[in-house]
């Protein structure tokens, strides 16, 4: 925001400013472009789950999503001293009037407005609020409402120190799954002529599935070995890079999304990036070694063909670089091969050609050996594929006897991809939408 040297960097805040200027500086033409700035506020409303006054939840959404010196150095201490605290009182002094401005009543803004009811108690709709968890997002709303109450700038700055030291700052604070894209296509990916992107942003994932470990049957050494080596991760002991290798349908990938929804709680974060962002890794991990939470960068179904390149960069960061590792950063990653860059029997034959061919193979096959700890998911034997079926069809409270729910989940893999944990489960998902049942 303009008048403000701190937090001026995030949609809500440029919006408020706007709003603000609008409806108080008697200057300003108020027809079309105010009536534009109130639309884009119901937009937020209910992308981000508003409730109450509309004009001190967009006030709140700018303090707390705008990450700036103050703000980040808040998360990872609370209060923060020196000139820096001095410093933030010229913004907050700002907040603090602006709280106290009823911009639905200024002079003028009637045909705008209209009815003030919607804009000072306003009910969200049902299913609202994606942006933000449940418990995220009543936090803000309540925080909405001591700050609008606050007796002075002072008492804004001890509440927001509160917050930012609880539950975070900005988009690392307060989700827990990311992508990489750019800022020029909010999420997509722009490059320039070498491939690279232009200007790296990290944008949060609203929808993740909620899932834990608990709910991929079997699988349990796999599991334990996952977990161990997170929670020594999280608790700053040491802990390596990981690859969760095997057949397909086994339950990698759902492993590591709930490994993420398991110890959110405990400041872990999910950053998932693909196989064209690889040389980008560095830039982010310099973005994140400061910031007050462990990451985990998630790289799904890794692998390359023997013209790729990309795996040069993976294997710089993942050990060999000049840069160490910050503690807070892990690679995890999922493969169906166990040797992530292919191996052409060419690569062997050429030997006779090229006495350095050995190295050559030596290079391609050495990714998978740079994760510290490699975790071998298997596809069951039919045995275990049954029990599997067994357990969710009770889970979901499928009524079949043993004997035909068993008849017909072999029916099923023999057509749907043979053995494997997806397999049970998209057929225990068909019994399910045939019983009409969630």
């Amino acid at each position: 925001m303009s008048r403000m040297i701190f937090y001026r960097h995030t949609k809500e805040g440029r919006l408020a400013e706007k709003l603000y200027a609008l409806t108080t500086d008697r200057s300003e033409k108020i027809g079309d472009e105010l009536i534009e700035a109130a639309s884009e506020l119901f937009e937020l409303a209910v992308h981000e789950g508003y409730v109450g006054n509309l004009w001190h939840r967009l006030l709140t959404e700018a303090l707390v999503y705008d990450e700036n010196p103050y703000t980040v150095s808040s998360e990872r201490r609370g209060k923060v001293e020196g000139s820096i605290r001095d410093a933030i009182m010229k913004d907050l002094n700002c907040f603090h009037e602006m709280f106290a401005t009823d911009i639905f009543s200024a002079p003028g803004v009637e045909d705008v407005f209209g009815d003030k009811t919607q804009y000072l108690d306003y009910k969200p709709t049902k299913g609202s609020g994606m942006k933000y968890n449940p418990v995220i997002r009543s936090e803000i709303n309540e925080l909405s409402v001591k700050l609008a109450t606050a007796a002075s700038a002072e008492e804004m700055r001890d509440l927001l120190e509160e917050f930012y030291k609880k539950r975070g700052v900005g988009v690392f604070g307060l989700h827990k799954a990311f992508r990489v894209g750019s800022k020029t296509d909010n999420g997509g990916v722009a490059a320039n002529g070498n491939g690279r992107m232009e200007s790296l942003e990290v944008y949060p994932i609203y929808n993740i599935a909620v899932t834990s470990l608990d709910d991929l049957v079997g699988y349990e050494s796999q599991k334990e070995q996952l977990r161990d080596n997170t929670e020594a991760f999280l608790e700053g002991r040491k802990a390596n890079n990981c690859l969760l290798y095997g057949e397909a349908g086994t339950g990698k990938s759902s492993s590591i999304r709930a490994i993420l929804n398991e110890y959110y709680d405990r400041g872990l974060r999910m950053i998932e990036v693909y196989k064209h962002q690889y040389s980008e890794i560095n830039t982010l991990i310099d973005r994140l070694k400061n910031r007050n939470y462990r990451f985990i960068i998630y790289m799904d179904d890794l692998s390359f063909e023997e013209f790729e390149v990309e795996y040069k960069y993976l294997k710089a960061v993942l050990e060999g670089g000049l840069e160490s590792r910050p503690d807070n950063v892990l690679i995890y990653a999922t493969s169906n091969r166990r040797h992530l860059v292919r191996e052409n029997f060419s690569d062997r034959e050429e030997r006779d050609d090229d006495k350095h061919a050995n190295e050559t193979v030596q290079e391609k096959i050495s990714l998978c050996a740079r994760f510290g700890l490699s975790i071998y998911y298997g596809s069951p034997e039919q045995e275990e594929f049954f029990k599997i079926v067994e357990e969710l069809a009770a889970r979901y409270g499928i009524d079949k006897d043993k004997e035909t729910l068993r008849l017909e989940a072999n029916r099923w893999e023999i057509t749907h991809n043979g053995f494997s944990g997806r397999t049970a489960t998209q057929f225990i998902d068909h019994l399910r939408g045939k019983a009409g049942t969630v």
